[in-house]
């Protein structure tokens, strides 16, 4: 079973829970997801399955988007609400100044990823180290954020919700907890929901208590192809010979291909038969003229 099912992680699932559950359904061992949602979060969670897993290591930097809530006035150890309270006093924002806080945090900046994430720093997990009470100094990350939109805000409550488009990597509990700093007052998450990732949107998901209802016939028809996920990449179509020399590792002489005249280096793209089979992923490199595999995919159709 080759392919993508997107589903709608619930509150208090981890990723793992969510894999091992589509994993039992569809009898298929190589499984995974395209990155992960904390167990307090719910939304877009894609797994992937057969030779889609392949993908986990070649995914498009493809844009996230997030639905998230916050509490003013409170910071915690882990930057939502699930962890320890470190500082809890009585803020007083206004709508007016948590919107014009929120015109700063847009466009390219550098985040410093927090303690409880799944980074590893020399072969250890950051959580693993927090857990133990350990701090260590993070290098910030470049990040982008592209569309953020107050959607409602409680001045008595002092709570607000946020709704968030940024680059891979963003970690929306930070961005919280740095808003929180600007405004002096501290803010922590309070929930989180993923609307849209690697291309996919929530309105693609199925709930994983469908997907426990389901026969592995059943989840069949719900999966999407594998190369869906590599949609925001171009496609180029390429003769049957070359198709098989793709297929079976080799790389395709440019000057033989649409691509001839190209420019662009490095520069990965869709390979496909002329009856749009898709094989796998494509690299330019000009130095040596050719096409090299980036990522080979088996096809059942191939």
């Amino acid at each position: 079973m080759n392919g993508v099912i997107v589903i709608d992680k619930p509150k208090d699932y981890t990723s793992f829970d969510v894999v091992a559950i589509v994993r039992k359904v569809s009898g298929e061992k190589k499984i995974g997801h395209t990155g992960t949602l904390d167990p307090m979060a719910t939304g877009v969670l894609p797994i992937l399955l057969g030779s889609a897993a392949k993908a986990q290591s070649v995914l498009p930097n493809t844009d996230k988007a997030y639905r998230a809530s916050l509490q003013l006035g409170i910071t915690t150890d882990t930057l939502d609400i699930t962890g320890k309270v470190l500082t809890n006093k009585k803020s007083n924002i206004t709508k007016e100044e948590f919107s014009n806080t929120l015109k700063g945090f847009l466009g390219r900046q550098n985040q410093i990823p927090p303690m409880y994430s799944a980074i590893k720093v020399d072969g250890v997990r950051l959580y693993d180290l927090a857990r133990k009470g350990v701090q260590i100094e993070r290098e910030a990350r470049e990040i982008y954020i592209s569309k953020l939109v107050l959607n409602e805000f409680d001045c008595e409550a002092q709570t607000a919700q946020i709704e968030v488009e940024c680059s891979k990597g963003t970690y929306i509990r930070s961005l919280i907890d740095d808003i929180g700093k600007v405004l002096g007052c501290g803010a922590v998450m309070t929930g989180l929901r993923r609307t849209s990732a690697c291309g996919y949107s929530i309105n693609e998901a199925v709930k994983i208590s469908d997907i426990k209802e389901m026969s592995k016939t059943d989840l069949e028809v719900l999966l999407k192809p594998t190369e869906s996920i590599f949609y925001s990449y171009p496609q180029i179509n390429v003769s049957a010979a070359q198709a098989t020399r793709f297929y079976n590792g080799g790389a395709l002489d440019i000057e033989r291909t649409l691509l001839k005249n190209t420019s662009e280096d490095n520069k990965i793209y869709r390979v496909k038969t002329k009856e749009n089979v898709f094989l796998g992923l494509g690299i330019t490199d000009l130095k040596d003229g050719i096409i090299k595999v980036y990522k080979h995919f088996e096809s059942d159709k191939f």
